[in-house]
């Protein structure tokens, strides 16, 4: 099957499978200038399908970083009015989002971390409406990604150019299931039918925590109460179901944010809007990080952490077996979308609405008397290896194992 053949199927799928799109909705686009062509067969895809409109959202990373590095620091603190109205439109109509990642993992690393956080932190709360209709699924949503010459050439340093983008595409699309052989929405019902029971599973335990340990971590994660775990497909406002990752391979919930402690150590590096944070850790304290450090990017790691109080705690908890196929392709892919999908992981910031019971209906205060996190951010970290072992810990006490050697038990 050529390039070309997939790169269409990928298309049908984001659409199809990845965020549903149903007759008459409004869809956003989020992609770079320089995926025009993978980003018109998607726009394509989606009017096929129904869509009322599909409105490209284009950025530029070099003219993002021109504008970050030498804009005044007080355009830097406000966002104009027309953007937030617009955005607060799209959410009105419920529209459904599409991220098309595909820029520089490190393409933003020389703009000042503290300019790079204002702008951040000022357009968060901007936007707030956005993040809200995201993370409680009013809205169907999608994150995938695109093979860009710079994230290529990062991946697979020997290679140049063209070449080097051929070899992103070709493990973009096999961690994708798009393969010669088999029906890729074939493949995606299966494969979510495996970690839904996985998930099920989970739910059914009620454990009150997690003990994770291998050679670098040692820590506790207590629970939400009332929490759901989660795998691969949720539903929207309306009822449609869609898939927010492709790839995924986790199944996820909802921590206590009261209750964490202990020391956690990144086994990947993460990509952070455009810098990289490496060799992270984090020592936490009654769900609180007491100390944070990084061999690279700490400045940024540490704006992150500062961004609310509820960015000093997690908002989940992800469990990735060592052995899925993403980990097992021995590619780093320098982003998180990726690399989440090789190891277990946890995120820094907002929790999930539908990782707790009634989390879509019941108003803040109610979940977060539950443990539920509340934040502007939610940023993952990966934190699994082969040697990570996991014990669920009962409301009685009683420990059941979870992950043995990195694999489920």
């Amino acid at each position: 099957m050529s390039l070309e053949t997939k790169l269409n199927q990928y298309a049908q799928l984001i659409i199809k499978r990845g965020v549903n799109v149903q007759p008459g909705q409004t869809i956003i686009l989020y992609a770079a200038v320089d995926e025009a062509y993978f980003a018109r067969k998607v726009v394509n895809a989606a009017y096929a399908a129904g869509a009322r409109e599909v409105v490209v959202e284009w950025s530029d990373q070099q003219i993002d970083k021109d504008f970050l590095s030498h804009t005044p620091i007080e355009r830097l603190e406000y966002v104009p009015k027309y953007e937030i109205d617009k955005a607060n439109t799209l959410m009105d109509n419920f529209a459904s989002r599409i991220s098309l990642l595909s820029q520089d993992p490190d393409g933003l690393a020389t703009v000042d971390s503290k300019r790079l956080s204002t702008y951040l932190k000022t357009k968060q709360k901007a936007l707030s409406r956005v993040r809200e209709a995201t993370v409680k699924d009013d809205i169907s949503w999608l994150v995938v990604a695109a093979a860009g010459r710079a994230w290529a050439e990062k991946v697979f340093p020997d290679l140049h150019g063209e070449a080097a983008v051929q070899r992103l595409w070709e493990e973009i699309l096999k961690d994708v299931r798009i393969d010669d052989n088999s029906d890729a929405l074939e493949n995606w019902q299966a494969h979510i039918t495996t970690l839904q029971e996985k998930a099920d599973w989970l739910t059914s335990q009620n454990f009150k925590a997690l003990h994770y340990k291998n050679s670098q971590s040692d820590f506790t994660i207590g629970l939400a109460t009332g929490h759901i775990w989660e795998a691969a497909i949720s539903s929207d406002k309306a009822g449609n179901t869609f898939i927010p990752n492709m790839p995924t391979e986790e199944v996820f919930t909802a921590p206590d944010n009261r209750n964490i402690n202990g020391h956690v150590a990144a086994t990947l590096p993460l990509s952070y809007q455009g810098n990289l944070i490496e060799n992270i850790t984090l020592d936490f304290k009654d769900g609180k990080i007491v100390n944070a450090s990084a061999t690279k990017g700490l400045d940024v790691l540490n704006q992150i952490i500062n961004t609310d109080d509820g960015a000093k705690s997690l908002g989940e908890v992800s469990l990735v077996p060592d052995p899925s196929p993403i980990s097992q392709g021995h590619v780093l892919f320098y982003n998180t979308l990726f690399d989440e999908n090789a190891s277990d992981h946890l995120a820094i910031g907002a929790a999930y609405a539908s990782n707790i019971i009634d989390g879509k209906t019941a108003n803040s205060e109610d979940l977060a008397a539950r443990g539920w996190n509340i934040s502007d951010v939610h940023v993952d970290f990966m934190i699994g290896s082969a040697d990570m072992s996991i014990d669920g810990i009962t409301q009685d006490g009683d420990i059941i194992p979870v992950f043995r050697s990195g694999d489920w038990a």
